[in-house]
């Protein structure tokens, strides 16, 4: 669709608006403006209020880091969650992927990126704080890494192991059921979830 000429100035910014979401080719974009070109006036405002909302009103727990609608995530507030096991994730969508298998029952940290020196993205840029602080506080016996197994995962793999390795608590990564170069959060359920079962020690996976 490159070089199309569109009828409508409007319809063309749409298009562009939506091309720019993960995913989404302008063919595709397409398809979804005037899909929603066809739906009645509340439709539109109520999902146009929604986005605004969205935007406006999300939280991130000041505990975990993840997407909430309060202070403090339903995870982390619940009482019967192994709060001694905390599972580091690069973002929300890892957290969905991980509570969909069923098999983890502990808390989550959520980096909201990673290292990537191409991107310009340096440790500094990850969210640390909190974690380190429940760790210094006595609250953690496990950190998982449960990063994607690609390089940038298995350098903020790297850089997390060193930096936590001098407290006294474990530090273990998926067992490599997810198969190496892969996204977390596009790992099967059932893969997923003996990956986070058959979990090994860090210091196993690597030579240092």
């Amino acid at each position: 669709m490159e070089g199309t000429r569109f009828s409508s100035k409007l319809l063309e910014e749409a298009v562009e608006v939506f091309s720019g979401l993960p995913g989404i080719g302008r063919k595709t974009a397409l398809r979804l403006v005037l899909f929603l070109l066809r739906q009645d006036k509340e439709v539109l405002g109520r999902f146009g209020e929604t986005l605004l909302r969205l935007r406006d009103e999300i939280r991130y727990c000041r505990v975990c880091n993840n997407i909430s609608d309060r202070e403090v995530c339903e995870i982390c507030a619940n009482p019967h969650r192994d709060h001694a096991t905390v599972c580091v994730v690069e973002g929300p969508q890892d957290v969905l992927a991980i509570e969909n298998t069923g098999q983890y029952h502990g808390v989550y940290h959520v980096l909201g990126g990673l290292i990537s020196p191409v991107d310009g993205i340096g440790p500094d840029d990850l969210v640390l704080a909190p974690l380190e602080e429940r760790v210094k506080k006595g609250e953690v016996k496990e950190i998982i890494l449960a990063l994607s197994t690609t390089m940038e995962g298995d350098t903020t793999n790297f850089y997390l192991f060193r930096r936590f390795r001098e407290y006294p608590l474990r530090i273990t990564t998926l067992a490599r059921g997810v198969s190496v170069g892969g996204e977390l959060e596009y790992a099967d359920e059932v893969t997923l979830g003996r990956s986070i079962t058959n979990r090994t020690p860090f210091e196993e996976t690597f030579r240092f």
